[in-house]
């Protein structure tokens, strides 16, 4: 799987960051804890720039973000609650995850939609809550551009400790990555089935 992520990444260039790093942000298939490592490897290989790496993925990572806000401004409050009861399992994702992301912005504003960007699991689920409660868009993209490229930054340059050891990464880089990618996908079908029980026992 390294090696895919890795390939897609030569092929397409900052492009092709850009565009894995915003599919990640619409369904995670393979999340930024593995992207931008890898990223950052690259780069540090020689193959692409550092800085537009991290550019790059913080470009494609607030473009995804900012397709969710307009998802949460366009929807209703309780046409969204609607619709993740209806299809939110299918991006494991519960009425619960959306009613504690809303507390959350309720609670810190624009601050939250910083700290939601550097926390895993609820760095997409932010941006509905700020979509639906009106967020000025540039007060939103605001908060989520620095948040963004804090967390590519810090990951990006992992990457690039990683290639000083190259020869023990490349030992265990795709036997890990697989693992990570293991244990995401059952975490994602577990949900998945879980709220497939709880909806056939209603």
């Amino acid at each position: 799987m390294a090696e895919l992520i890795l390939t897609i990444i030569a092929t397409g260039g900052l492009l092709g960051v850009a565009a894995l790093m915003f599919a990640e942000n619409l369904f995670p298939p393979i999340p930024s804890e593995v992207i931008l490592p890898l990223a950052g490897y690259a780069a540090a290989r020689g193959d692409l720039p550092l800085a537009g790496v991290i550019l790059a993925a913080t470009l494609g990572a607030v473009a995804g973000a900012a397709f969710w806000k307009g998802v949460g401004r366009r929807i209703p409050e309780a046409g969204l609650r609607r619709w993740v009861d209806r299809y939110g399992r299918w991006l494991a994702l519960e009425v619960s995850d959306l009613d504690r992301a809303q507390a959350f912005f309720r609670r810190w504003g624009g601050l939250a939609v910083f700290l939601g960007r550097l926390a895993p699991g609820i760095r997409t689920l932010i941006s509905l809550p700020a979509g639906v409660l009106r967020m000025p868009w540039g007060v939103f993209l605001a908060w989520t551009t620095a948040g963004t490229f804090l967390w590519t930054l810090a990951l990006t340059m992992a990457g690039v400790l990683l290639a000083s050891r190259h020869e023990q990464v490349a030992a265990w880089l795709d036997p890990v990555t697989e693992i990570l990618l293991g244990l995401l996908l059952a975490a994602y079908l577990w949900r998945v089935w879980r709220r497939s029980r709880r909806d056939r026992a209603a």
